[in-house]
Parts: structure tokens; C-alpha cells; sequence
């Protein structure tokens, strides 16, 4: 099969699994919320199908020579075979809420955490053992720590200080002052908060898998690809549209039940503005694990953030259009400056192998 050929298999393949699976599932999203049934898993399986559309298309259109994390792939391929069927039980064999300790847990997301924990342990192994050349066909190489490092803290950075003024317009707009500000720093005298803080590191190795899925799919193999094609800069931007509108079932049928179109146009904003700064993480490193690292941070810094420790959330938000220009201007200069960047500079992107 000719590269060009194999090329186009693959965007294909990688299509139908991230976008034509995502439309199926949201279906049945729609389906689930009308009876009012749980659909935590859904948004947690739905994180794997960019992962698992580039894991089909490089085992059914490749070279012969080339040389795969075979283990590797297939745990990540199982694990969203397991999730989705996970997903379709909670939509078609609904069961009651567990209560333990006073707190109510769906099932089947208490079982996706399992299936999620279970599948990056083994993930994890497959990784070790498959060795440097697999590794590095695949993508998968860790190199250039201390720029990951300094990227990662300085996400972190960017993260509070975004969270702090938030927190002060929010004061501000709603004639508090800063009582939220205060408010949100003394959250920290809480123990919980510290444990919850020291516990961040070691919960990513039994989740990473999750945030894998995604920037498997968008930042090693879609951006690339929508560079080549629209330029780094506008390349980048184009996919952070194309982000934001794959969450579009969840933001319908998961993050709010009231105000579905402001959180659709709440996550361009994030996806753009995110995806800008996923995408400079991973140029300036060639390392997928940077923005895999990123995404899980983002996702998790969110309870602690917020003070809302529970693993809900991001379920049933309240999005108002005032929210917009704010997350808009905030977001824009938090994180669209990163496209002035030297790595966004570079004439060309090489081609595919």
C-alpha cells in the first residue's frame, strides 16, 4: 500500500472512531438523559476513541517493517471495548445508586474506575517492556524531561492565576468583592485539600490512560496533520475547534441540563485556548506524555480548585452568557500568547512516515 494511500486509510479510520463512535454513543446519550439515567461512563469511554481510531489505523494500514507496542495498543484497545460496553449497560441495564459512607456512587462509574486503574497498570507494563525502538516507532518516547518539567509547572502557574482572577471577577461582577478570593484561600487550611494535592502525582499513573486516549488522537496524530494542511498556527487553532466540537455531547447530555449552548460555546474557548498551549508543550518537547500529563492536570486540578471534591464535578454545570467574554478574555491571555512562540515559527512539519 502506497504512503499517500495509507495515509488517507488511516484519517479515515481515525475519523469514524473519534467523531462517527462519538456520534452513536451521543445518541444514546440523548436516549439516557431523557429517562435520566447516569452517563458518567460515557464521557470517560468516549476519551479513548481518539487513541483507539489511531491504534486501528496503524495495525490495518502500515508498512510491514514497522515495529508496534503490540501489548501496549491492545490493552489501550481493550480498555475501550470494555468501557463502551460499560457505557451501553448503564444506558440499556440501568441499576440503582450505591450508597456507601452517606455518599451516592453510580455503579457503572465506580466500575469505569476500576476498568480505568486496571488498564493503566497493564498499560503501563506492555510500555516498559516493549522497549526503546517500539517505543519510538510509536511515539511514545520520553525525552526532553527538564523542558517537561519547567512546561508542566509553568502550566500550573498559569493555572492558579487564572483560578485567582476568576475567582476576583466573579467578586467583582457580583458586588462581593474579594470575599470569593478570600473564600477560596482559605479552602487551603483544609487537610484534605494538601492530601488531595500530594495524592495528584501518584493517582496519574492509575488513570493516565484516560488522557492518553485523547492526546494520543488529537496532539500526536490530528495536529500534525491539520499543520500540514493549514499551517502551524492555523492548524492548531482549526483543531481546537474540532476539539470543542467533539465534546458536544457531553456539554448537551453531561456538563449542564440547562444551558447546553453556552457550554458548547465555553468549550471552544477552553479547547482553543488549551489546545494552543497542548500544542506547544508537545513542539517544543516531541514528547506526547507532556500534554497527556497536561490534560490529566487540568482535568484533576478542577475539585481541588473549586473545593468540590467529588468525582462529579463537572456534571450539571451553569453556564450564563456573561460567563463567555470573561472566559473569552482570561483564557485568550492566559494561554493564546504561546502561538507567538519560536516553535510555531518552523517552515515545515516532516512528513508522515
Amino acid at each position: 500500500m502506497e504512503q499517500k494511500e495509507m495515509a488517507k486509510m488511516r484519517l479515515i479510520i481515525y475519523v469514524l472512531m473519534a467523531y462517527g463512535l462519538t456520534c452513536l454513543m451521543g445518541i444514546l446519550m440523548w436516549y439516557g438523559n431523557t429517562k435520566g439515567y447516569d452517563l458518567a461512563v460515557f464521557p470517560t469511554a468516549q476519551m479513548m476513541y481518539p487513541a483507539a481510531g489511531v491504534i486501528i489505523g496503524l495495525f490495518l494500514a502500515h508498512k510491514g517493517e514497522k515495529i508496534l507496542p503490540t501489548g501496549f495498543f491492545i490493552t489501550i484497545l481493550a480498555t475501550t471495548g470494555v468501557l463502551i460496553v460499560l457505557a451501553l449497560l448503564s444506558v440499556f441495564l440501568p441499576v440503582d445508586d450505591l450508597n456507601i459512607a452517606g455518599m451516592t456512587m453510580s455503579v457503572y462509574n465506580l466500575i469505569s474506575q476500576y476498568i480505568l486503574i486496571i488498564g493503566s497498570i497493564v498499560a503501563l507494563v506492555f510500555l516498559a517492556v516493549a522497549g526503546n525502538e517500539k517505543r519510538a516507532a510509536a511515539g511514545l518516547t520520553r525525552q526532553n524531561w527538564k523542558s517537561a518539567v519547567l512546561i508542566v509547572l509553568v502550566f500550573v502557574g498559569i493555572y492558579i492565576v487564572r483560578t485567582v482572577v476568576s475567582v476576583a471577577v466573579q467578586g467583582v461582577t457580583d458586588g462581593s468583592g474579594m470575599q470569593y478570593v478570600k473564600e477560596w484561600i482559605a479552602m487551603f487550611q483544609n487537610p484534605v485539600m494538601w492530601i488531595n494535592i500530594v495524592a495528584l502525582p501518584i493517582n496519574y499513573f492509575f488513570v493516565f490512560i484516560a488522557f492518553f486516549g485523547e492526546e494520543y488522537g488529537w496532539r500526536y496524530y490530528l495536529q500534525p496533520v491539520l499543520q500540514k494542511r493549514f499551517g502551524l498556527r492555523a492548524g492548531v487553532i482549526v483543531l481546537g475547534v474540532v476539539w470543542g466540537l467533539w465534546h458536544i455531547p457531553d456539554d448537551l447530555f453531561y456538563y449542564t441540563q440547562t444551558s447546553g449552548i453556552q457550554m458548547i460555546f465555553a468549550q471552544q474557548i477552553t479547547c482553543i485556548s488549551l489546545g494552543i498551549f497542548f500544542a506547544y508543550a508537545y513542539m517544543k518537547t516531541q514528547n506526547i506524555w507532556v500534554p497527556v500529563c497536561l490534560h490529566y492536570l487540568n482535568n484533576n486540578l478542577i475539585p481541588i480548585i473549586s473545593g468540590i471534591l467529588s468525582a462529579d464535578v463537572l456534571e450539571n454545570q451553569t453556564v450564563s452568557w456573561k460567563d463567555i467574554p470573561v472566559a473569552l478574555v482570561l483564557n485568550g491571555l492566559c494561554f493564546g500568547f504561546f502561538l507567538l512562540a519560536d516553535v510555531f515559527k518552523k517552515k515545515e512539519i516532516q512528513k508522515e512516515d
